[in-house]
């Protein structure tokens, strides 16, 4: 993580793009709590209203009454489509900033690292090989982009929802809205470990993928030689046996994310358990309505995606931390090159003469 520390002037650099991004986050999030809230509303009148309906069964009051539920219930489900209709609006001004930005960074990261690349001289082409470099203004750029991006959309929509989804649950119920948080250390726990599992392995493939772009740039730069001495069968055999070193060491990551994700759709699967039966003890107290119930249900199936995404989010910012290592160690070697040279021409004199001339 220290090593994406770097981009922070990126978001500087597009701060209305970043700050307008959370701001139709929220918004996108405010709508969406309360649709819930509506339905909550809705069931209610409906339970509160059965009995009184039976009562009055083969009376004209009963159609009355029947007309009058049926007016509000559609009152009810405009509210429901109005406010899904704002949520989808605010999602697409979200991605249409936050998105955007990632993107241009992305041509910025690109665009500098090609400059870098142009200034520096022929002795640090022949220490760095040419499919490592290219790697890191393909391959690692992308990797860095899919943080400033999508991760950081994820990451503010699940802090947002997962605020507004908690307040509304306690304004409702302390006591059930604790019930319902229950496997969230678990979830914790789950993460932090998987984490540092996702971390080395993300590293360990981006190492493989450097190996893999420079064979084939050698193997394609030098075609002729190759063919001249008849070396075809052993650089097909070298880059297969690479390219089964990277397909496992990328199917050993995928095998962690395959198992993260059944494991957050379980937690949230108790939470629904525990919410139903929590819920049903509280509504014979009388704390709670039934309509409330349905309200905590969909509420715990709305954090469902923001919850699973997480592993997804640790992955991409445990492989964007990986590849601004590389990019980050990149320009430091060269740097510090520089700076031997200086100090080396500087210690003969020479440099004073350029500098004169």
């Amino acid at each position: 993580m220290n090593h994406l520390y770097v981009l922070n002037h990126f978001f500087w650099k597009y701060r209305w793009h970043f700050l307008g991004g959370i701001f139709f986050v929220s918004l996108s999030n405010y709508f969406r709590v309360l649709q819930p809230q509506a339905i909550r509303e809705a069931l209610d009148l409906v339970i509160n209203n059965i009995s009184l309906y039976r009562n009055f069964e083969g009376s004209k009051l009963q159609d009355s009454l029947e007309t009058i539920l049926g007016k509000q219930l559609l009152f009810f489900g405009l509210f429901v489509l109005l406010f899904a209709g704002l949520m989808g609006l605010f999602m697409y001004f979200m991605r249409q900033t936050i998105i955007v930005m990632s993107r241009l960074i992305e041509y910025d990261m690109r665009k500098e690292i090609f400059e870098h690349y142009q200034i520096l001289d022929l002795a640090f082409y022949k220490r760095n090989k040419t499919g490592d470099l290219m790697a890191r203004i393909t391959e690692d750029v992308n990797k860095v982009r899919m943080y400033v991006g999508p991760a950081i959309l994820y990451g503010i929509n699940l802090v947002s929802l997962f605020a507004f989804v908690i307040y509304a649950m306690i304004n409702v119920s302390l006591e059930l809205t604790l019930f319902c948080l229950i496997p969230l250390p678990i979830l914790s726990i789950s993460i932090y470990y998987v984490s540092e599992l996702i971390h080395k392995k993300s590293e360990e493939i981006q190492q493989q993928l450097a190996v893999l772009n420079n064979t084939a740039q050698e193997v394609y730069a030098g075609i002729r030689v190759v063919k001249a001495y008849t070396q075809e069968n052993s650089m097909l055999g070298f880059f297969t046996s690479q390219s089964q070193q990277y397909n496992q060491q990328s199917v050993s990551l995928a095998r962690i994310n395959a198992l993260f994700y059944p494991l957050m759709i379980l937690l949230i699967g108790i939470s629904t358990l525990i919410t139903v039966y929590a819920g049903g003890t509280l509504v014979v107290k009388g704390s709670i309505s039934t309509g409330n119930i349905a309200e905590f249900v969909i509420y715990v199936n709305m954090l469902t995606w923001p919850v699973t995404s997480i592993g997804w989010i640790a992955s991409i910012i445990q492989q964007a931390s990986a590849s601004q290592k590389g990019l980050t160690s990149l320009c430091r070697l060269s740097l510090l090159f520089f700076r031997e040279i200086r100090t080396i021409l500087k210690s003969k004199g020479i440099l004073s003469l350029i500098k004169w001339a």
